[in-house]
Formats: C-alpha cells, sequence, structure tokens
C-alpha cells in the first residue's frame, strides 16, 4: 500500500497542498474529485515522485519515496498525465510497446502489446502514427501504454500501481465507461490505483474509496456513500448538489438546479 502523511507541498511561496494524508491499497480504485485548483493533479505528481514535498512522508509499503530511483519508480508504478505527449510520431503499436521492460520476455511482449490495444479498441489503428490520432484516440493509446507498462511488471516483479490523471476527459461516454471499467479491472487484479476525476458519477459508480479534496487539504475521505452527501458536496463545491439513491445501483450526483435559482 501507498500512505501519503502530512503532505505540503509549495511552488516557491505559494503552498498548493497542506498536510495531506492518502492511502492507495492493493486491489481498490482510490478516486480523487474536488473542484479546480484543489490540488489533485499536484497530489498525484507528489504520489509518483514528479514534484518534491515541502514536507511528509510518502511511502510504498516500507520503502520511502524519497529514496527509490527511477528505475525502481518505473517497475512499482505506471503514470498517465493529464497531457501526455511523445517525443516523435511513434505508431500505437511502437508506444505500447516502448514502455514494456527490457526484461520482460520478447516472445510474449507482441501479445501483451496486441491484447491492450485491443482492450481499448484501438485495433484498427495499431500502425497509425498517434499524433495522426484523434484526441480520444491519442488518450486511449497511452493508456495501453501505461497497462502493457503495468502488467509487464506485475508478472516480473509483482503488483504495482496505476496512476491516472483525468483519463476520461477527452472522451466519450462510451470509452469513459470502457476506461474505468478498465482500471476498475486492474485493481481487481491486485495493483493499487488512483484515478483523478472529475466527474463524480462515474467515480460514485467504479471507485471502492474517494478521497474529497478543496483549497490544497482532504476535505472527506472514506467510501462514496460517506463522501458523497449532498451536505458536503454543496460545501465543497460551493454550489447546491443533490444525491439520489437508485434501486441497488450507484448513487445518482446532480446539480440541485432549483436551489441554484
Amino acid at each position: 500500500m501507498i500512505t501519503g502523511r502530512n503532505i505540503d507541498v509549495a511552488f516557491g511561496r505559494k503552498t498548493i497542498l497542506r498536510g495531506v494524508d492518502v492511502d492507495i491499497p492493493f486491489g481498490k480504485l482510490v478516486a480523487l474529485c474536488g473542484p479546480n485548483g484543489a490540488g489533485k493533479s499536484t497530489l498525484l505528481s507528489a504520489l509518483v515522485g514528479d514534484v518534491p514535498t515541502a514536507c511528509g512522508d510518502i511511502r510504498y509499503g516500507g520503502t520511502e519515496l524519497r529514496r527509490m530511483d527511477a528505475a525502481e519508480l518505473s517497475r512499482r508504478r505506471a503514470v498517465l498525465e493529464q497531457t501526455p505527449t511523445l517525443s516523435a510520431a511513434f505508431s500505437v503499436a511502437e508506444t505500447v510497446r516502448l514502455s514494456v521492460p527490457i526484461e520482460y520476455p520478447p516472445a510474449e511482449t507482441e501479445a501483451l502489446v496486441a491484447k491492450v490495444i485491443a482492450q481499448l479498441g484501438l485495433t484498427p489503428f495499431t500502425d497509425t502514427p498517434v499524433p495522426n490520432l484523434s484526441g480520444g484516440q491519442r488518450h486511449r493509446a497511452h493508456l495501453a501504454r501505461v497497462l502493457a507498462q503495468l502488467t509487464a511488471n506485475r508478472s516480473l516483479f509483482g503488483p504495482g500501481y496505476l496512476f491516472l490523471d483525468e483519463p476520461t476527459a477527452s472522451l466519450d461516454i462510451l470509452h469513459q465507461i470502457e476506461v474505468m471499467k478498465t482500471a476498475r479491472t486492474m485493481a481487481r487484479s491486485g495493483a493499487g490505483v488512483l484515478v483523478v476525476l472529475h466527474d463524480l458519477n462515474l467515480a460514485a459508480a467504479f471507485a471502492d474509496s474517494i478521497c474529497l479534496m478543496r483549497d490544497g487539504e482532504v476535505a472527506s475521505a472514506g467510501t462514496v456513500g460517506e463522501v458523497f452527501t449532498a451536505k458536503t458536496l454543496s460545501e465543497v463545491y460551493a454550489t447546491p448538489i443533490s444525491v439520489q439513491k437508485t434501486n441497488g445501483g450507484p448513487l445518482m450526483i446532480l446539480p440541485d438546479y432549483h436551489t441554484a435559482a
């Protein structure tokens, strides 16, 4: 499990995160939610080692993050950034193949590449340069890349962690659901998964737990039912929000337009 305790992050004189605690257990999908500017992406970047903390403690199991080098981190976690980029016009297959560690058996690499490409519905674009794809297709290609990395690493080094920063932002509803199903499948296979989401209904439908942020702090953390209440959400988002219970299904979260008017 990844544990973060009392995490502070500052850029210059501006404090972005203050006293944040967060856990990412193996086998669970944690949704990181909150308004724009709440510090969600900064927290993700701190947890993966991309930005330094001013204070606090982040551990991957018993290992302190600050003691892990780039090679060890690449074996322990896979990260899909909010706006991933490529340095060259690699095809979808080449992009995915680049993420597979050299220790992975070469005879199995092509099968893994084909599997994750198919999983994301990109088989017709296997040989297409990633820059030639639509925005949503490009994002799915990069998701295939991190899934291949995580899957290969699991067979070599054991379960790892998957970090997804707004993976559904540029996708239509079909592919939003498919991406979240894929994230949940990775969690069920043993990975610890952290997903930054603006869509509260997707979070309610797929997450095992929620970390709700506001102004660089954790406003509430716990199960979906514990965190996603009308009172808490209305306070955090500074607008009336209603939470409706469906028969046997996930919570439905809606702006309360009548009250807002």
